[in-house]
């Protein structure tokens, strides 16, 4: 994004940092960044301790509670039944799942945990189902652009998963097993204990199964079985009243039985923080993160036992961070921070071994103007060692026009860096028929070289284009919200709008001799996504809470959307054999997004029994995988169209003796499966596995 076009958020950013020094530099008032006794208290928003309630930004809380009463195990189960957020399949169905934040698409979603970044994206989505529960104290959702904080890859939004502390002075722990359909196995232990200076945590999980499929035509499973292993410690130590230190290692490997393929995950991250206290209105933090993903890949030909395909990835991150904040007053509050990534990613698909590196430096006011007033303007700047400088600002506010109503908006900015495989990928699929794809640094060498091994047939593109840089992809994103809280009724409405530029697409840049085709990449496409959610709380009677959410969408390509105004896309009616001009309402939008997605929750406790019982409903509406009918956008002549469907997810616990705790559950209660579009003829192949049953005992000490 130039930064001509961020000009006027910097001049609000200048202006209401003048105001509010000006209003509140002078106040004495008691600090306002010291941690305070507060409920549904976040982090993720503004890097420091605010009230969810006073946001002015739209932002998902997930409690402890909430994961412990519904009986899941994994992030991207709990993360399904949350409005505006939905875990969406690719297009071959049981290829992997991404998440999907107000229509943005998992490669632009930043998952954090304990406030530094995942890695570990060998084909843009992330796989959250690595992350296990059992240890989590709350989860944090950002929508929308959060670049200003986050940098690259926190252009959709961001997902905080914040991992408990130890509170007690005596050894507390809890062990469980669950059991479930498809012969899931889970069992967890967790340790903690805070005694005066030092704390510390131990958390071990194990999860299993034995996988499941949904087209038995076919050979293989939708699902392997698989077993992994998540080890988690944690230490805590209090120095001085100025000075703690908190230091972290976690550790998962993952591995699937599929013999005689192989493959294994691993993801280590390590992590230290110290927090200091130099005065009783200023905090500095000093973090050290490293990363390591590596997967192991292979497909063997069963028959000769050769091998077909090798995916190795091994990718590392070394960031070293310094964040300062001061408080002014209570509602005057400056972020300031900085920090280096070192990144590199050693790939079978890559010639040779890839770094990067970039600086970042990052500020953020957090003020008070008015009694009722709050705004926060911030912006970050990164310099990256292969595109160009980036600048991404964003403004929020909110008003309290009562103390039961309120409106909040928000305008920022956000980038994704083209990524490793955009770049650096050399890739030709001998087991596919020979296509090759190449990463932008890398094309113009890679068509030399099939050139000069008389490879290629024809040329499609001008040879001046090879090899010309890739721009970071940009977002400008737009929140307007409406919040009324009174007794047992909370609402809240949010209109959103993001509108992209310069995203990264796939083009022909020849073709080969074997019939084949030579791709590469390209900033080409301009896309938007906007639409509406709706949260509704009520607290019907003591011990049952109910909730709902709504969320319209509507997410299309600007360049198809012209295309058809001008009358340039036809499509064949399936029933007429006729030729025929699509019109704006033939055209559904962009692939994978449903129009409508619904939630329901009803979470019901009797105290005095110990025992608690939730229902849970999702709905998406129907969406569409990909074009079928050749004309480069997906419209409703497409045949391409998964229907529409509810899962309800049903989960009962109960106490025995204060420390035992038994659950039942059934998810997708309702049998739901549905069927995949782009399966074979007289080859069913479905979406959801059916019914899961589960049994949980869990056990505190």
């Amino acid at each position: 994004m130039s930064l001509n076009k961020n000009n006027i958020l910097i001049y609000f950013l200048l202006f209401f940092s003048t105001l509010g020094i000006a209003q509140d530099g002078h106040s004495t008032e008691k600090d306002s960044i010291l941690t305070e006794n507060l409920e549904e208290v976040v982090v993720t928003a503004t890097r420091t301790i605010r009230q969810l309630s006073s946001l002015p930004l739209p932002v998902t809380l997930i409690p402890q509670k909430q994961l412990q009463q519904t009986g899941v195990t994994r992030l991207n189960e709990i993360l399904n039944e949350q409005t505006g957020i939905i875990m969406t399949p690719d297009a071959t169905i049981g290829g992997g799942e991404g998440v999907q934040i107000q229509g943005i698409a998992s490669d632009y979603i930043l998952v954090l945990l304990d406030g530094v970044p995942v890695v570990g994206r060998s084909s843009g989505n992330l796989d959250l189902s690595r992350f296990a529960i059992g240890n989590i104290k709350q989860i944090e959702v950002v929508k929308g652009p959060s670049s200003s904080l986050f940098g690259s890859e926190a252009l959709g939004g961001v997902i905080n998963i914040i991992t408990e502390k130890p509170t007690s002075e005596d050894i507390h722990g809890q062990i469980s097993h669950r059991i479930a359909s498809f012969n899931n196995q889970n069992t967890n232990l967790s340790l903690n204990q805070r005694s005066q200076k030092i704390g510390y945590s131990i958390f071990a999980d194990r999860l299993s199964t034995d996988g499941y499929d949904l087209s038995p035509n076919q050979d293989g499973q939708t699902v392997n079985p698989f077993f992994n292993y998540t080890f988690n410690g944690r230490m805590f130590y209090d120095s001085s009243e100025k000075l703690d230190f908190f230091a972290s290692g976690r550790y998962f490997f993952q591995e699937f039985d599929i013999s005689p393929d192989i493959s294994e995950e691993k993801d280590l991250n390590l992590q230290l923080r110290i927090n200091h206290n130099p005065t009783k209105k200023s905090n500095l933090q000093y973090e050290f993160y490293y990363t390591n993903y590596i997967t192991n890949e292979q497909i063997v030909d069963p028959i000769n036992d050769e091998l077909l395909i090798e995916n190795d990835f091994d990718q590392k991150l070394l960031r070293p961070e310094i964040r300062f904040n001061h408080s002014f007053s209570p509602h005057n509050t400056l972020t300031l921070g900085s920090g280096y990534n070192f990144e590199n990613l050693n790939r079978s698909l890559f010639a040779e071994k890839v770094t990067f590196e970039s600086q970042y430096a990052f500020a953020q006011y957090d003020f008070k103007p008015l009694e009722k007033l709050n705004v926060i303007v911030g912006a970050r700047f990164d310099n990256h060692s292969e595109y160009n400088s980036q600048l991404s600002p964003k403004i929020s506010a909110k008003y309290n026009f009562t103390p039961s109503f309120s409106i909040k908006g928000s305008v920022g900015s956000g980038f994704k860096a083209p990524d490793f495989r955009q770049l650096y990928l050399d890739f030709t699929n001998a087991a596919g028929g020979g296509y090759s794809v190449f990463g932008k640094e890398v094309e113009s060498e890679g068509i030399q070289r099939l050139q000069d091994n008389n490879e290629i047939a024809t040329l499609q593109v001008n040879p001046n284009e090879l090899g010309e840089g890739l721009d970071a992809e940009s977002s400008v994103g737009y929140n307007l919200g409406l919040d009324y809280k009174k007794g047992k009724l909370s609402t809240a409405l949010n209109f959103f709008r993001n509108d992209f530029k310069n995203l990264v697409d796939t083009r022909i840049l020849a073709a080969k001799t074997n019939g084949q085709n030579v791709f590469g990449y390209i900033n080409r496409e301009s896309v938007y996504t906007q639409g509406l959610e709706i949260d509704l709380k009520y607290k019907l009677i003591e011990g049952l809470n109910l909730s709902a959410g709504y969320q319209l969408l509507y997410a299309f390509d600007k360049d198809r959307e012209e295309a058809i105004e001008n009358g340039e896309v036809f499509v064949r009616d399936p029933e007429t054999l006729e030729t025929i001009r699509l019109t704006k309402s033939d055209y559904f939008g962009l692939e994978n997004r449903s129009r409508h997605t619904l939630n329901f929750k009803a979470f019901y406790e009797i105290p005095k029994w110990d025992t608690n019982a939730n229902l849970r409903v999702t709905y998406r509406s129907k969406f569409g995988l990909t074009d079928r009918n050749g004309n480069d956008l997906l419209d409703d002549f497409d045949n391409s169209f998964v229907k529409g469907y509810a899962l309800v997810n049903l989960t009962f616990g109960k106490t025995f003796f204060k420390h035992y705790q038994v659950q039942l559950g059934a998810n997708n209660l309702l049998d739901s499966k549905g069927n995949n579009p782009l399966a074979a003829q007289d080859n069913e192949l479905l979406v959801n596995p059916g019914i899961q049953l589960f049994t949980k005992l869990n056990i505190q000490f």
